[in-house]
């Protein structure tokens, strides 16, 4: 497990913008089964993270009139439980860290894997999620 210190402020990243985190897999299964569009991310130490991840989808939540109705985010190496339950209903995907999933009314209808993030700028992950919040929310 990351130590706190290292992981708090990344956290906070998302979670001062809005997002939700999930630290237990109750609430992931309550969050990731309700109706409505839930965009999760699930967030990491590494590099892509923090120079491709959570800038994309910041810029894609603040930059499109159609969002998901919940912002919820996990993270990777640190809420471990949660975590594995947020993998759970990601299947038949990989484990990814990072990784951004979309679920509209409890079923998974968009992905993005780490092999998607990784070296691509923030804004080409900001339009494909925007292109899917068009699309399913």
């Amino acid at each position: 497990m990351y130590p706190e210190e290292i992981v708090m402020p990344m956290k906070a990243e998302l979670t001062d913008n809005g997002f939700e985190e999930l630290l237990t897999p109750e609430e992931v299964d309550s969050s990731l089964q309700s109706e409505g569009t839930t965009l999760v991310m699930v967030n990491s130490v590494c590099g892509c993270a923090a120079g491709a991840a959570r800038p994309g989808v910041l810029m894609a939540v603040y930059n499109t009139d159609k969002r998901p109705d919940s912002l919820k985010t996990v993270f990777a190496g640190f809420d471990i439980a949660a975590v594995n339950k947020v993998r759970e209903h990601l299947l038949p995907y990989p484990p990814s860290s990072p990784a951004i999933a979309l679920f509209k009314d409890g079923q998974l209808v968009h992905m993005v894997e780490r092999h998607q993030i990784e070296g691509r700028p923030a804004q080409v992950i900001a339009r494909n999620l925007i292109a899917a919040f068009e699309e399913y929310c």
